[in-house]
């Protein structure tokens, strides 16, 4: 059986970040690779802005990328 998980160093154990699945009184063979990108793994993930496609509705304006201005404040189209 393999898992992997995250799990902090509080500078006496390890504590898994999420529940594990293991038997009490078992020995394990623990491999420690350091991630420096875990918290920014876990940020963007709650961040809104991490799904924004999900958000995404059909307008049907063509050029909205472009003229962004035009729809947004009313200014003139610069095409």
């Amino acid at each position: 059986m393999t898992q992997r998980l995250h799990a902090v160093y509080d500078g006496k154990v390890l504590c898994p970040e999420e529940p594990v699945d293991l038997e009490l009184n078992e020995r394990y063979l623990l491999t420690i690779e350091r991630n420096e990108k875990v918290d920014d793994i876990f940020e963007s993930e709650n961040d809104p802005a991490f799904n924004l496609s999900s958000l995404a509705v059909r307008t049907g304006i063509s050029d909205l990328a472009t003229e962004h201005n035009h729809y947004l404040y009313g200014t003139q189209k610069q095409q």
